[in-house]
């Protein structure tokens, strides 16, 4: 029988809203046991929201960089993306922890030559974990667009009018059906824009958008789906491998799907993986009642949720400061719908064209890269969120940085939303099951 130990001792908060836990959890590999020290923040949000984990080296230890570990020690799991209390637990996140370890050890015993000292990591973690975002690294910033088209000369546009990267490579690739401006790029070159043909130039991104779409409007919807799925099937997994550690950020069509077959094909993080989901409508909802100035008055966030279509749902987000980590998310009142509903018949009136999807697109990669930790309503993977049991993907408030996404947790919905999520999910599964991946 394999024994699973964990040991803690807490310490004095750092911080009035941080409770600091350090310990060790015991792990086999090739037929021998090893501790590993760990460390643990907990937020004033805990058990709402997950720990924030990290290894905590010992002088003798060097941090093997990998999957589920930065090269800072910063530990990723899915579970601490798709954390969902009650079900949702540390003792739980701890075995997820020691059974990803125990594939691919974290930490190896560092050589006399190794020159790092492993306390000036450990000083560098702490640091982090009060102070996440914000701080770029001294490094070049790379990002790609994937898809000639005219949402992909609008992305790219877009990212650059933001001015956060260092260099922009867009790739035309010839299994996209959607054609666009890249000549015209070409001839009006524009500084730190490169334009490509080969998915090699992706290497070392930090973001890849994949814009590209290859359907016909000769063929039947799950026709068009499973030609997009293919599609996929010869990039993603390239992209993947060019660049590990980077985002994949989906606008492909239908967003939903392809953000869930993207990271079937990736074998990334699902933190990794999302798409532009519902971002667009969150802001211009958003927009919309900020100029009725009813959420400057309640200093709420109005947010769009579910998949992009007619079932999505609105809900209610905490502003101000100290909820970037936490947003209490809460449904729509009896006294709030009229407004909400009147916001969101205004929404449909606006169509979304490459411009305005391209503008979206930037400001979620700008989150990315600069670190922001701004809260965006992307597709993320929904399962667990909510009482949702299937492995679909629809959009929800998380938390995007530099390592990807952290998905708020669940909130009660009302039967007349609560019905539109299950019916998205639903059709999804539906839908799922008759593709071929």
């Amino acid at each position: 029988m394999k024994v699973i130990s964990a040991t803690y001792t807490s310490s004095d908060s750092l911080q009035k809203d941080l409770l600091k836990l350090v310990g060790n959890i015991a792990v086999r590999y090739h037929g021998r046991s090893y501790n590993l020290p760990i460390l643990l923040w907990l937020l004033d949000s805990f058990p709402f929201a997950p720990p924030i984990c990290f290894l905590r080296p010992t002088s003798s230890m060097v941090i093997r960089e990998g999957k589920h570990v930065d090269s800072k020690g910063r530990i990723h799991l899915p579970g601490l993306h798709s954390w969902d209390h009650p079900k949702s637990s540390v003792n739980g996140l701890l075995a997820e922890m020691i059974a990803k370890f125990e594939e691919e050890p974290p930490l190896g015993t560092k050589s006399p030559a190794q020159g790092d000292n492993p306390n000036d990591l450990l000083a560098y973690v702490s640091n982090l974990s009060l102070d996440e975002g914000g701080n770029r690294l001294d490094q070049e910033v790379k990002v790609s667009v994937i898809g000639g088209g005219d949402l992909g000369i609008a992305a790219v546009l877009s990212i650059m009018a933001k001015s956060c990267v260092d260099k922009l490579v867009l790739i035309d690739i010839p299994e996209s059906s959607t054609k666009g401006g890249t000549v015209d790029l070409e001839i009006f070159s524009l500084p730190k824009v490169e334009v490509s043909k080969d998915l090699s130039a992706s290497v070392g991104s930090k973001v890849v958008v994949i814009t590209a779409n290859a359907w016909s409007d000769e063929q039947s919807y799950l026709s068009v789906v499973q030609t997009n799925v293919d599609m996929y099937r010869s990039i993603i997994p390239r992209l993947a491998q060019l660049s590990p550690k980077a985002v994949l950020l989906v606008a492909s069509q239908p967003v939903d799907i392809m953000t869930h077959v993207a990271w079937r094909q990736s074998h990334l993080l699902p933190t990794q993986v999302i798409g532009v989901g519902c971002n667009l409508d969150s802001e211009r909802l958003s927009h919309i009642i900020n100029i009725s100035l009813v959420a400057n008055n309640t200093g709420k966030q109005a947010w769009v949720i579910g998949e992009l279509s007619e079932n999505k749902v609105a809900l209610w987000g905490n502003m101000g400061p100290g909820t970037d980590h936490l947003q209490a998310l809460t449904p729509v009142s009896n006294s709030t719908k009229p407004l909400m509903d009147r916001a969101l018949e205004m929404l449909k009136g606006r169509g979304q064209r490459s411009w305005s999807v391209g503008l979206s697109i930037a400001d979620i990669t700008h989150s990315i890269v600069t670190g922001k930790k701004k809260i965006h309503s992307v597709t993320t993977l929904a399962e667990g969120w909510g009482g949702i049991g299937s492995k679909v993907f629809l959009s929800l408030p998380c938390i995007l940085g530099e390592t990807g996404s952290t998905r708020l947790p669940g909130v009660a919905l009302g039967s007349e939303d609560e019905m539109k999520l299950r019916e998205s999910v639903a059709c999804q599964v539906n839908l799922f099951m008759q593709l071929r991946l």
